[in-house]
């Protein structure tokens, strides 16, 4: 998570979230450091964005402008838009009202281990 000023595009800190993801478990003593691929919006179609992303080695699934949208790209970005929902139940979190970054943080580390803690409970072994 990176938290910016109000009203600024999630495009300009994209690059530098994906950068910041941690190693992901692979191979035994080869853990893949990106992703393999980014699903994107409209909103993050730009030639920079997509060259960058291939520079890294990440193949960016990404509609382009004034074009029909990726088919079945909807349903896997669902999984984005439905963690956004679950964050904002929280209404601390729907609006930013903290005033230091660092509480903010905190807040939202908070509600993302009580998210994850109540899909624990609440699974079927």
């Amino acid at each position: 998570m990176i938290t910016t000023a109000a009203n600024v595009n999630d495009v300009t800190r994209n690059l530098a979230l994906v950068d910041g993801i941690p190693p992901v478990a692979g191979r035994v003593g080869h853990p893949r450091k990106r992703p393999d691929a980014l699903l994107g919006d409209k909103g993050y179609d730009s030639d920079t964005n997509r060259r960058e992303l291939r520079k890294r080695r990440i193949l960016p699934v990404i509609s382009r402008k004034g074009s029909p949208n990726i088919e079945g790209l909807g349903k896997l970005r669902y999984v984005v838009e439905q963690t956004l929902a679950l964050l904002h139940q929280f209404k601390r979190l729907a609006v930013r009202w903290e005033r230091r970054l660092d509480l903010h943080n905190a807040l939202v580390s908070l509600a993302s281990g009580l998210i994850c803690w109540r899909r624990l409970k609440h699974r079927t072994p």
